[in-house]
C-alpha cells in the first residue's frame, strides 16, 4: 500500500480539529515480516540520503516530535533513524527548563542546538512546550519572568506563534528544512499503553504517577494542539498528524515523510574539477606502483 504523506500534512491556516484527524488508519504493511522490509528499505535509502546532505553541505533537516506520553516518539527514531550515520544525526530532549535558560527567552535553549548544514538533529519535545505544556499549565510561565506579560491573555500565545513561525521561516531561507510530526494517540490507546508499563517490569522505569496525573488535563492538551497545530503549520515547515495507535504504521508514515524530503532537496555529490581529476590520477599512479 502506497503512503501518500500529504494526507498527513496540515495545510497552512488550516483551523484543526483533531476529532477530525484519525488516531488509527487501514495500515500499510500486511504483514509484520513486510512491516520489517518495507521499513528496512526506507532506512537503507535514508542512510543513503544522509550521505549525500553531508556530501553536499547545502541543507541542515530538523525533525520535531510532539506527542502526549505513550504515543511512540523515542520509538520512532530509535527505529526510523536506525541506519543514519551517529556522527550526521543528534537527538536531543527538552523537559523543564534550568534556572539559566529560564533567564532567556523562551526560544534560547533550543537554538543552542540547532543542526548543522550536512546534518540532521532531531528534537524529542521541542521548543513548542513553551505554547503546549505551558499553556495548560499557566504557572510555569509565571516562573519564566517575562515582564509585563499579559500572562491570562491569548495574545501571549499569538506572539509566540509569531516568534515560532518568524524563527522557522528565518531557518528554511539559509537551507535548513523543518518536519514537525505531531503523534496523534487517542485517550483509550494511551492508558492501555500506561497499564502495559505497570504490568511489564522493563517497562516500569518509563511510568511515573505524574503521568497519570497529566491524563486529568487531556482536553486542554488537545486545545492547545490544536491551536499550536494551524497557527505554525506553513508551506515551508509543515505540521504531519500522524496516527499514532499503530506504532509500527506510525513509523513507516514517519520515514516516508523524512524521506520524500530528503529526495525533495535534489541533493547531488560535489562535481569533480578537472583539476581534482588530475590530482586524483597523479595519487593513483603512485599508489599503484
Amino acid at each position: 500500500m502506497k503512503i501518500h504523506t500529504k494526507d498527513f500534512r496540515v495545510p497552512e491556516g488550516d483551523e484543526v480539529d483533531l476529532d477530525k484527524w484519525p488516531t488509527k488508519v487501514d495500515p500499510v504493511y500486511k504483514s509484520k515480516q513486510q512491516y520489517k522490509n518495507v521499513l528496512e528499505e526506507h532506512v537503507e535509502k535514508l542512510s543513503d540520503q544522509q550521505r549525500l546532505l553531508y556530501a553536499s553541505d547545502r541543507h541542515a533537516i530538523l525533525l520535531i516530535f510532539q506527542a502526549m506520553d505513550a504515543a511512540g516518539k523515542d520509538g520512532a527514531i530509535r527505529h526510523v533513524m536506525s541506519g543514519v550515520n551517529p556522527q550526521g544525526c543528534q537527538v536531543f530532549s527538552f523537559k523543564h527548563p534550568s534556572a539559566a535558560e529560564l533567564e532567556h527567552d523562551f526560544l534560547w535553549r533550543s537554538t543552542r542546538d540547532l543542526p548543522e548544514r550536512g546534518r540532521i538533529g532531531i528534537f524529542n519535545r521541542s521548543y513548542y512546550e513553551e505554547v503546549l505544556i505551558v499553556r495548560v499549565h499557566p504557572e510555569l510561565l509565571h516562573s519564566e519572568g517575562i515582564p509585563d506579560a499579559p500572562h491570562n491573555d491569548k495574545a501571549v500565545w499569538r506572539s509566540r506563534y509569531r516568534s515560532i513561525a518568524d524563527m522557522e521561516k528565518h531557518l528554511h531561507a539559509n537551507g535548513t528544512r523543518i518536519i514537525k510530526f505531531f503523534l496523534h494517540l487517542s485517550n483509550e490507546e494511551q492508558r492501555k499503553r500506561f497499564l502495559e508499563r505497570i504490568d511489564e517490569p522493563d517497562k516500569n522505569w518509563k511510568f511515573s504517577l505524574a503521568d497519570v496525573e497529566e491524563r486529568k488535563f487531556w482536553k486542554h492538551y488537545m486545545k492547545a494542539f490544536e491551536e499550536c497545530l494551524g497557527a505554525t503549520s506553513t508551506k515551508e515547515s509543515p505540521w504531519y498528524i500522524v496516527p499514532a495507535d499503530d506504532k509500527e504504521n506510525a513509523r513507516l508514515i514517519v520515514s516516508q515523510i523524512v524521506l520524500d524530503t530528503l529526495e525533495g532537496l535534489r541533493m547531488a555529490y560535489p562535481a569533480t574539477s578537472d583539476k581534482r581529476r588530475e590530482e586524483l590520477v597523479t595519487i593513483r599512479a603512485k599508489l599503484a606502483k
